[in-house]
């Protein structure tokens, strides 16, 4: 199985990233590497007791988009619910859904990097 088969396995919308950059597959590659190397450097942290959310409110964002233009389904979704989460005041509750969503967007990263050198 190629890689974006794999990824549409995973749930990514695939076909509508394509779509975006007109069904060039060398860019969408290309640019899911690229996500990658963002994630690992942009990784969101909630920690306990702490009160000011900025920098994961910044990096979620981040995530959140790239995910989105690349139509990453899963980990795009998971990072608006997150964002919502901690702009309204419920850090715990964003907490609980960041455990959800990265087991899912470490399989999709582990994907990309078997098959993106």
């Amino acid at each position: 199985m190629n890689l974006l088969d794999e990824l549409r396995t995973l749930g990514v919308d695939v076909d509508d990233g394509l779509k975006r950059i007109m069904g060039n597959e060398k860019l969408y590659t290309k640019l899911l590497g690229s996500f990658v190397k963002m994630a690992r450097t942009n990784e969101v942290r909630i920690e306990d007791g702490c009160t000011d959310y900025t920098e994961a409110i910044e990096k979620a964002h981040a995530l959140k988009g790239t995910a989105g233009n690349l139509s990453l389904t899963p980990i795009y979704e998971g990072y608006t619910e997150i964002l919502n989460l901690l702009r309204g005041g419920q850090p715990a509750e964003a907490k609980v859904v960041l455990e959800r969503i990265l087991p899912v967007q470490q399989e999709i990263l582990r994907c990309i990097e078997s098959s993106v050198q």
